[in-house]
């Protein structure tokens, strides 16, 4: 087997046992129109024209039984970090460069500055909740969402993958029946509504990683984009009937902004924590936006993977 005539076919074999053992379906990729395509572990989305290298994307494609097309020939490469250092002049905002400081200064030799805010943080950021079971966790979710909810609290859970988004979903159909709106991967196209709209009166969203979203989150929901989804490939709307569409939109998430700020603002809430604390707070930033109410908690259980990766048996003689 390991001759050097065959090392071209234990190549092989190793890519498809990954594919088949350490490749997760809506973890790592997703089946969508007859392809396979790669998510992009910080930010939840489709990585569009982006294949897998070394005949991994091959082995997913023949693993998921999907047309297996021809393997990108790579002529070069270079990292993005070495890409970046070719420019003479170097600078970006964000919200969260300050927990990855250390890193602009390694890699970029860039100073990191925090910034004071436009108005005073008024979210509240609650400490983390630890359970020994998921399901334990999971109910401990479940009945904050329902008593958030019954006061008309809008709430955004925050997921660190499709798969447990979608978990989330079922449950909370199953379990309490709240309508809700799901945002994934497999449902990009529709996420800049959905995310704009999270602010709204008794709205509860489930999200995956919410990274790169461009869409900020007003309370009481987003004007601009409802009115925009109300006219959306209308042919037959003239001006009078499109101010009329604006001054009632309007008035109505006036209205639902007053309550919701009443009710506390947003609730974030985190079903996990990520491996980059700076992906979690890109999630916990969500909410308290522009000097509104806000509050956020991450729940923890000892069967998250996280937790399994850097605990060890004797935490369980806690629970």
């Amino acid at each position: 087997m390991y001759d050097i005539q065959n090392i071209q076919v234990v190549h092989f074999i190793s890519q498809s046992l990954r594919a088949h053992k350490l490749m997760k379906p809506d973890v790592d990729y997703i089946i969508k129109d007859n392809k396979i395509m790669s998510i992009q572990k910080s930010t939840g989305r489709i990585a569009v024209g982006r294949r897998f290298s070394n005949n991994l994307h091959q082995a997913l494609e023949a693993k998921e039984k999907v047309t297996i097309q021809q393997e990108n020939e790579e002529i070069a490469s270079i990292s993005l970090q070495n890409y970046f250092l070719h420019y003479r002049h170097l600078s970006g905002t964000t919200g969260t460069a300050i927990t990855e400081k250390e890193e602009f200064k390694n890699i970029y030799r860039l100073e990191v500055i925090r910034i004071p805010t436009n108005k005073p943080v008024r979210r509240v950021d609650y400490d983390d909740l630890v359970y020994g079971t998921e399901k334990e966790k999971n109910d401990a979710i479940l009945d904050l969402v329902k008593e958030k909810h019954s006061v008309g609290q809008p709430i955004l859970i925050g997921t660190d993958n499709i798969e447990s988004s979608e978990n989330f979903s079922t449950l909370l159909k199953k379990k309490t029946n709240i309508k809700h709106h799901l945002l994934n991967a497999k449902i990009h196209e529709q996420e800049a509504h959905i995310v704009s709209q999270a602010g709204e009166y008794k709205s509860v969203k489930i999200a995956t990683n919410m990274a790169g979203r461009g869409t900020g989150i007003i309370l009481g929901g987003n004007p601009d984009m409802m009115i925009q989804h109300r006219v959306n490939n209308r042919s037959d709307i003239d001006s009078l009937e499109l101010d009329r569409i604006r001054s009632e939109i309007i008035k109505n998430t006036s209205e639902s902004k007053e309550k919701v700020q009443k009710v506390g603002g947003l609730f974030v809430i985190g079903t996990a924590r990520h491996e980059s604390r700076r992906i979690d707070n890109q999630l916990r930033g969500r909410a308290g936006r522009q000097g509104d109410k806000g509050c956020s908690r991450f729940f923890l259980s000892l069967d998250d993977n996280l937790i399994k990766t850097f605990s060890n048996d004797k935490m369980r003689d806690f629970f």
